[in-house]
């Protein structure tokens, strides 16, 4: 197959701009072909058993299945990652929060990472800070054993721990920092979400009940109240839906110094706050 007959095989699913954005990634992840390599036209002088896999794969993508899951992994803050369909997909926004979080906090801190799904918060802040001892909660035997795997791949020092978030141990003043990517979207949010989401990313990563939209966030905050060392400080991923009830609930549990930021796209998608 030529690079033309190869995305126009998933345009009955994506436009034609974002079919050749997945399949450019997948022939350079996977195949190792650079763009000039795509240009001069070496799709078409795989080998036989390279061939076969990119035909399998094709089908696959064209199916609806993320192009993450169909080679087993992810780019984020240039790193790569393993990850399954029993954990979320790292976003780029999501590097965002890392940057920031990195920016701001000193060396050798003690960092939770709260629904650790890939590890790649937990991993990237504990390559990023040096001397950070840094702590990644999940509930989802899935996902403990990707963060587990990634963080012995990357050399990241990272304690992967199986607790539930909506019931913390009795923590007083441990951390420094406590970040989270929790479940954020509501039920009745399906309907506008494409199918490659909703078919293969794992609900219980995204969800939350249509009458509790901050079900996690008061959860962890109300943890962070305790568990966090005076000044230490809390951040979220945010639903940019929910941004304003996030930060009231935050005030009434008495955080302060609340700070919210936009992503690339433009959407309010972070907040930070301090234990005073």
């Amino acid at each position: 197959m030529t690079y033309n007959e190869i995305w126009q095989q998933l345009t009955p699913l994506y436009d034609n701009n974002e079919a050749k954005a997945i399949v450019r990634m997948l022939l350079e992840m996977q195949f190792g072909l650079s763009w000039a390599d795509v240009i001069c036209g070496k799709v078409t002088q795989l080998g036989a058993e390279n061939a076969l896999l990119l035909q399998q794969m094709i089908g696959r993508l064209a199916k609806g299945e993320p192009v993450q899951y169909v080679m087993g992994r992810a780019e984020f803050a240039n790193r790569i990652f393993s990850v399954t369909q029993g954990v979320l997909i790292p976003r780029p926004e999501t590097a965002e929060l890392c940057a920031w979080i990195t920016h701001e906090t000193p060396e050798d801190a003690t960092v939770l990472d709260v629904g650790c799904g890939s590890g790649c918060i937990a991993v990237t802040l504990a390559l990023n800070i040096h001397g950070a001892h840094v702590v990644a909660w999940d509930i989802s035997d899935e996902a403990l054993h990707i963060a587990e795997s990634n963080a012995q791949a990357l050399h990241a020092r990272v304690d992967i721990v199986r607790q539930d978030a909506l019931i913390p141990p009795a923590d007083v003043e441990k951390w420094d920092v406590v970040v989270s990517n929790p479940p954020y979207i509501c039920e009745r949010e399906r309907g506008a979400m494409a199918r490659n989401v909703l078919d293969y990313e794992p609900d219980t990563a995204l969800f939350v009940p249509d009458n509790d939209p901050l079900l996690f966030y008061r959860a962890i905050a109300e943890y962070a109240a305790k568990a966090l060392k005076r000044g230490g400080t809390l951040y979220f991923e945010l639903n940019p839906l929910h941004a304003d009830e996030v930060k009231r609930m935050l005030y009434e549990q008495h955080f302060a110094a609340i700070e919210s930021r936009h992503d690339m796209f433009g959407k309010e998608r972070f907040i930070k706050a301090i234990r005073y």
